[in-house]
């Protein structure tokens, strides 16, 4: 029966990934995959990730499964860090997935069983896989407008438009901070309009949070969620580790939700972690809530999270600073107004592919790359790049 599978396109970011692997250049600039770098061009295992490693090696005595939902205090400990209180701890159902991609799995999945004629909003851009899901799954999508490749900045006119169509069993998408691929994001004043349309249409807010704490820091990251959740009926929260904690290959991951029953809402949650995996990974939601939990392994892991995010937010004045030197404008100042690892660049695919052909430069051919994949020494090659390629 399987010769009538159909093939499959090929992952664009894989495919550049082993493009860039076979470029014989010394020089090459990898912008393309999607994980936090230090300067030296590694994904450090984070100092606190590693004692809370040796702790849990030393300590634990079993194997043995957790719940459906994960340890509850895994649980406890990320709703605290990404809601901090916004509603009491009893009106969130939250369980324990792998990694982000199965958080926003499983909200598709809850949503759809809550309405099977569900129409999903989404950024246009938005994350690919956000799409590959939907798609996979048969749900409609809606896009509403986001990226205004002019200002590189956010369309919010053509925004509050677009979600103003959305109706009670909709859920409208949202990118809780560092929006992915553009790098864009809404100021708070903004935030609290999109909040004001959600509450009008009576569509249900879906947040996916993969970056908390590298764009403004922990709790300006996590403070338009927290809004969100505070004022509306339900809302459902899809958080990733991957980034924040460096435990990208530990899929580690939480869905939470909010909701008049949450008692209703935590079942049917479970009951889908059986379906699709049955007990969610534990290693990484250990290590997780060691650090959490900890003050000094906390205290430790901030201090390095903000050494990240700070060091991203370095790179992008200096490239903008590059940038304004070489051009003599200030067209890409918008470089470092934008938070997170990516940036939209707002270049053709033509451009992209001047870019990797003639400078060896490797990023997604939307335009999207990867600021940490970028050191001091790198920055004005890739300045001398975009403008030689006529950006």
């Amino acid at each position: 029966m399987f010769e009538e599978l159909k093939a499959l396109p090929a992952d664009k970011i894989l495919a550049l990934m082993k493009a860039f692997r076979e470029d014989p250049r010394d020089d090459k600039i990898d912008l393309g995959v999607g994980v936090y770098r230090n300067a030296e061009g590694v994904t450090p295992v984070m100092r606190a990730v590693k004692a809370a490693e040796k702790r849990i090696w030393e300590a634990q005595t079993t194997k043995a499964y957790t719940g459906l939902a994960g340890d509850p205090a895994f649980g406890d400990a990320m709703v605290d860090l990404v809601l901090g209180g916004a509603v009491p701890r009893e009106r969130v159902a939250a369980v324990a997935t792998p990694g982000g991609t199965g958080a926003v799995r499983q909200a598709f999945e809850l949503t759809r069983m809550a309405n099977p004629g569900l129409r999903v909003f989404v950024s246009d851009p938005t994350w690919p896989n956000h799409v590959s899901i939907l798609k996979y799954l048969g749900i409609e999508m809606v896009p509403y407008r986001y990226f205004d490749a002019e200002t590189g900045g956010v369309d919010f006119a053509g925004m509050l438009a677009d979600i103003g169509a959305a109706r009670p069993g909709d859920v409208v998408l949202l990118h809780g901070c560092c929006h992915n691929p553009t790098g864009a994001n809404l100021n708070r004043p903004q935030w609290a309009e999109v909040i004001a349309a959600l509450q009008a249409t009576g569509a249900t807010p879906m947040i996916d949070l993969a970056y908390q704490g590298f764009g403004d820091g922990l709790e300006a990251d996590a403070a338009p969620t927290r809004q969100i959740v505070a004022s509306m009926p339900e809302t459902l929260v899809a958080a990733s580790c991957s980034k924040n904690f460096g435990v990208y290959r530990e899929r580690t991951g939480i869905l939470m939700g909010t909701a008049a029953d949450p008692g209703l809402l935590q079942d049917t949650m479970a009951y889908l972690n059986r379906q699709n995996f049955s007990f969610p990974p534990d290693h990484g939601a250990r290590i997780v809530t060691e650090v959490l939990t900890d003050p000094e392994l906390r205290a430790d892991w901030e201090a390095e999270l903000e050494e990240m995010r700070t060091g991203m937010l370095e790179l992008r004045e200096q490239l903008a600073g590059e940038l304004r030197q070489r051009s003599g404008s200030d067209r890409f100042g918008f470089l470092a107004q934008h938070r997170g690892m990516f940036s939209r660049l707002g270049a053709d695919p033509d451009k992209v592919e001047t870019l990797r052909a003639d400078h060896g430069i490797y990023m997604v051919g939307d335009s999207r790359m990867n600021i940490a994949g970028l050191n001091r020494e790198s920055v004005p090659k890739l300045a001398e790049a975009i403008i030689a390629a006529g950006l």
